[in-house]
């Protein structure tokens, strides 16, 4: 730590001293200007838009991948190529793919949810074969053994087993693609970032903070209905149950 802070220039002293930029940044944001708030809140239902398909999509692209990426369901010549392709899409941030889309499609928020849909199928891909890998083998075993074909095996055992996985996983990468796409529009790939972005650039602060609160509202209302649903759907085990294993 001491090393790497050296390294780095991470000076205690410094931080301490930029406190009284922070008060100032802080002053002029605590000035917000409501008139804002009608485009705030379009642009945030635009950036939700953009997560909502884009985490679908991903998704959808990224189950199958990850099911040909699982070590328990593939042979090696198709889980290795896969799990390479997942990690060299992986290895790019969704603004970087946000920069290669508006090259391509030009700005907008379409750009934005194709860089979603490509960061959401590296990530979830391999969330999902991790999942599927860590699914009981018995099960497994037993329906391999009555002759059962590979989509029979998928829809009956894997899916099943590793849906609490795949459900929690989707919740997470929509919460995260909401405060993701929230920052696309540095690059002008639409959404609520575009207008924060620009208020910023031009130093007023307290037009940024509008979008920002807005921005904070809608988390905190992901967070509430993902802990819902999470309730609803993804079964826990019962203390009893707990108590005698």
């Amino acid at each position: 730590m001491v090393a790497a802070s050296v390294n780095l220039g991470a000076d205690p002293v410094e931080f301490v001293g930029g406190f009284g930029n922070l008060a100032v940044v802080v002053e002029e944001m605590a000035q917000v200007d409501a008139e804002l708030l009608d485009t705030a809140v379009w642009s945030m239902l635009e950036t939700i838009q953009m997560a909502f398909i884009g985490t679908i999509v991903g998704v959808g692209i990224a189950l199958p991948m990850g099911m040909l990426a699982a070590r328990n369901l593939s042979s090696r010549w198709v889980y290795v190529p896969v799990r390479a392709l997942l990690a060299a899409v992986r290895t790019f941030p969704s603004i970087l793919w946000a920069i290669l889309f508006v090259i391509m499609v030009g700005l907008g928020p379409f750009a934005g949810v194709l860089a979603i849909i490509m960061y959401t199928i590296g990530f979830v891909g391999k969330l999902q074969y991790e999942a599927i890998e860590a699914i009981d083998p018995g099960p497994v075993e037993a329906v391999r053994a009555i002759g059962v074909s590979r989509w029979q095996l998928i829809r009956h055992v894997v899916v099943p087993e590793s849906a609490p996985h795949l459900l929690g996983q989707l919740l997470y990468m929509f919460d995260y693609n909401v405060r993701q796409t929230s920052i696309l529009g540095l690059v002008g790939a639409g959404g609520i970032g575009f207008y924060i972005i620009n208020y910023i650039k031009f130093f007023e602060y307290g037009k940024a903070a509008v979008f920002m609160l807005v921005v904070l509202v809608t988390v905190l209302l992901l967070d509430w209905a993902s802990l819902r649903i999470r309730d609803r759907y993804i079964v826990k085990p019962q203390r009893g149950a707990e108590v005698k294993s």
